[in-house]
Parts: C-alpha cells; structure tokens; sequence
C-alpha cells in the first residue's frame, strides 16, 4: 500500500504555550485542542485535517549541538505567492527568518520556531513550469510574484 501523504507531524518543545503562540501568531495556524497547557494540537489555516501540527511540552533543556540524527525541517504549502510574500512579512517581524531559495519546483522560505527547529514555508511552482533540472537558486520573489501573480498551485500536486 503506497503512503499518501503526511498527515501531521509532533514536536517536542521547551514550552508548548510559547510555541502555539508563535505558531498561531505568526503562521496562522488555530488551537483545535489542548492538554492544558502542555500539548497543543493545531490545524494550519487552509486545512480541513483534524490536526496539522502537534506540540508537546519537554520543558527546558540546555542546547542541543547542531546537525544531530534525525528531522531537519518541515515543509508547510501556501496556496499563492502573495501568502508566502506576506508570511515573508510576518516571518521577518517575528525575527525567525533564515532562509530564501529558489528551488525550480518551488519558491521557498526558511525559518526557525522559538526552540529553533527550522521549517519551510513553500509555494509549488506550476508543475508546467518546472525546469529540467533541479536546484537552488537566489529567491526573485518580487519577479516570481509578476509571473505568476495570484496562481493557486496548492491542489496540483
């Protein structure tokens, strides 16, 4: 039986309140269900799963060295290149941006969450317009927005 899809991904975090709230605030994720306030499951904004993204509260423990086994990052789709420029904005204002590249099958932004797990917020490029090869590039976000201006491309892949 092949997988469909991811349905949600967990994370342990330092504290589970600080988490939703960045998670909320900044990338527009809703609260569907807590455990007090040591478990948060949420549900990204354009959604209709029951949870998206989970929060499980550690508590604090010193820093971790980089580049250990395991997940390096998540990626979250948006429909259109004017919700990734906003969440560029937002992303900004929050200082946790890191990162922008130019993936030829998609425009994406990099950040880091307040424990500093790095996630991807991407927009799919058309499956038309994909080039032959894949790579990284500098992200034109300003020229990929007068490209393909209000392309929703969430539901082609």
């Amino acid at each position: 039986m092949p997988i469909k899809r991811l349905n949600h991904a967990v994370l342990y975090v330092r504290n589970a309140t600080r988490s939703m709230r960045f998670y909320t605030d900044v990338l527009g994720f809703t609260v569907r269900a807590n455990l007090g306030d040591r478990a948060y499951f949420l549900q990204a904004g354009g959604s209709d799963n029951d949870h998206d993204l989970g929060l499980f509260e550690v508590g604090e423990v010193g820093e971790l060295p980089a580049h250990l086994p395991g997940l390096y990052h998540l990626a979250w789709q948006v429909h259109t290149l004017e919700e990734l420029a906003a969440l560029r904005t937002s992303l900004l204002d929050a200082g946790s941006l890191v990162g922008e590249s130019d993936h030829g099958v998609s425009k994406s932004l990099y950040a880091k969450d307040p424990d500093g797990i790095e996630f991807e917020v991407m927009w799919a490029v058309p499956r038309a317009d994909w080039p032959a090869e894949v790579g990284t590039w500098r992200l034109d976000l300003a020229g990929a927005l007068a490209r393909w201006p209000h392309t929703d491309t969430a539901d082609e892949l």
